[in-house]
């Protein structure tokens, strides 16, 4: 009887060492995993261009410490509600430079227009969102003449699928967050379709005047690139 309660003792003290030493390397695991990874944001699904991302749309992936850049969003409030300046891959880690609060948003004396189709005889086809373009009337019974000496600014050009025209593999806006205009101007040879439906950010007074010129049918609009849109405007302040 002795023999069998020193057994139970001594298979109890077992068990108890044993399950000591589990917990003890699963507690180490567990810091080292927490020091050699990092959480950060990433799109649960692909976000185009243009979008504003909601809490919804982000969820924590660890990565390695190895693999973590200063640039990585690592709080939500950095990026929730803010818009994407280029595609976003589901998953990809999400870098504070590729969202901004009004990118593309109109400035405080302006609105954002989409031109009705029957305004336009012609649109560049080399013309992607955030772009400067000149406008011109042109007209069979009159000259062409510049509508404002200005250049305006593009809020979107997409298809008909409402998708936004860009070349998906080297995207224009990427190329214009990084001031690269060697390959901003190389993005503009491919894109992922026709522009069916032009956006453009225009003053109150630009509108009622291209609206006024256009709505009788006799003169429609010429949209043409600006060698401007070369610029890098990211850092522009809205007035």
């Amino acid at each position: 009887m002795k023999k069998r309660r020193n057994a139970i003792i001594s298979l109890t003290a077992a068990v108890l060492s044993a399950s000591l030493v589990y917990g003890m390397y699963e507690l180490q695991r567990i810091q080292i995993q927490g020091e050699e990874t990092v959480a950060v944001l990433v799109p649960k699904r692909f976000i185009g261009a243009g979008e504003r991302l909601k809490e919804s749309d982000l969820e924590y992936k660890l990565v390695p410490q190895s693999a973590y850049v200063s640039d990585m969003v690592l709080k939500l409030e950095q990026a929730a509600g803010k818009e994407t300046m280029i595609p976003l891959g589901k998953g990809e880690p999400l870098l504070i430079w590729k969202v901004d609060d009004y990118y593309l948003q109109p400035r405080r004396s302006e609105s954002t227009f989409q031109i009705p189709k029957e305004y336009i005889r012609s649109i560049s086809n080399g013309i992607r969102a955030g772009d400067k373009v000149l406008l011109y009337a042109s007209g069979d019974a009159s000259p062409s003449t510049r509508i404002f000496s200005e250049a305006v600014t593009v809020a979107s050009v997409k298809t008909s699928g409402n998708i936004e025209i860009d070349n998906m593999e080297n995207p224009n806006l990427f190329s214009l967050a990084e001031g690269n205009k060697e390959q901003m101007y190389a993005s503009r040879r491919e894109a992922n379709g026709m522009i069916d439906y032009l956006n453009l950010n225009l003053s109150e007074e630009q509108w009622l005047k291209l609206d006024s010129l256009c709505k009788g049918g006799s003169l429609k609009l010429v949209v043409a690139y600006s060698p401007t849109s070369l610029d890098l405007v990211a850092g522009e302040e809205a007035e």
